[in-house]
């Protein structure tokens, strides 16, 4: 194991920005704070079809099951903000959330970190590392609010004084000891915007912080198996994938600057997509569309069936015009 003093550490930190990410936050890899808080949520049901988190659930206290070996952790961030107002709902189209208009995140981030353990490993003497990008069961913004790149909001998003919430996170666990950065105060304030914004009372003022997920158009859209259940459908208005409306309501996302990578430009098409065209697409053709970005999640039955609900919501005079 290796330590890196101050002068060392602020050196990789440098490099790290270099990689392109547009935040670097290091933290010890200790059990998380809100682990408890989290075990509570999972009791409560909240996850909903999000069954995968209540598997992994006791992996997610420590980063350390993940990596016996891990000391530090090195929290990156990446922002995606488009700088584009919402749309207005378009008659016959569907909204996609911002975040998978793009190419799938995962990739994008995945292909850094992976420079950034090489450069680790060549240049500090890291001998063990695990890179990190949504799929290890990893509390990643809580561990992000621990290596001071923001905190976690009343929509349990976590947000960064500069970017705002529009962010992607990954983790880079490592066997180096890193001098861990100050966690910054939470500066929601009195506002409860995003907790009167949501439309299905996923986020309640009553509850701020805690996500019902089986109300989330967010889960609905992308996590769901299956047909939907009575009333489910008409939550989802016209998002076929994702939602942001908790997000577009943040006075912290007012001022956020418009990402320069490339990867997370809005493909043609991908915004606002024509429900019909989402109907009558098979497997070959939804591949062939949405190869590379996020939307593969739902597969082409999930969307289709997203599709049906918003076209559903919209109305008879609407969708036949």
């Amino acid at each position: 194991m290796s330590t890196l003093n101050p002068d060392a550490s602020a050196a990789l930190r440098r490099a790290l920005l270099d990689l392109g990410f547009d935040r670097v936050g290091f933290t010890r890899a200790a059990p998380v704070t809100d682990h408890a808080r989290y075990r509570d949520w999972l009791a409560a049901g909240c996850a909903g079809p999000l069954d995968y988190l209540e598997r992994h659930a006791a992996l997610r206290e420590d980063p350390r099951h993940l990596l016996p070996e891990a000391r530090s952790v090195i929290v990156v961030s990446l922002n995606y903000n488009d700088g584009q107002p919402a749309p207005p709902p378009a008659p016959g189209r569907g909204r996609v959330s911002r975040y998978a208009q793009g190419r799938d995140y995962h990739k994008v981030l995945r292909r850094r970190l992976e420079r950034a353990a090489a450069l680790l490993e060549r240049e500090h003497g890291a001998r063990r590392t695990r890179i990190c990008v949504d799929s290890a069961p990893l509390l990643e913004r809580s561990l992000a609010a621990a290596a001071g790149l923001g905190w976690i909001a009343k929509n349990t998003l976590l947000i960064d004084e500069r970017l705002g919430s529009w962010t992607f996170l990954g983790a880079l666990l490592t066997d180096l000891e890193l001098p861990a950065d100050v966690p910054v105060a939470e500066r929601c304030g009195t506002c409860t915007a995003c907790l009167v914004a949501c439309p299905t009372d996923a986020l309640r003022p009553e509850a701020p912080g805690w996500l019902d997920a089986r109300h989330c158009i967010s889960t609905l859209t992308i996590e769901w198996r299956g047909e939907f259940g009575e009333g489910q459908g008409a939550l989802l208005g016209d998002h076929v994938f994702g939602c942001d409306i908790c997000q577009e309501v943040c006075p912290w996302n007012r001022a956020a600057p418009v990402s320069a990578e490339p990867d997370f430009a809005p493909r043609p098409g991908q915004r606002q997509p024509l429900l019909a065209e989402l109907l009558a697409m098979d497997r070959a053709a939804f591949v062939a569309r949405f190869a590379g970005s996020a939307l593969m999640r739902a597969g082409a039955a999930g969307l289709a069936r997203n599709a049906r609900a918003a076209q559903d919501n919209e109305g008879p005079s609407e969708a036949s015009g």
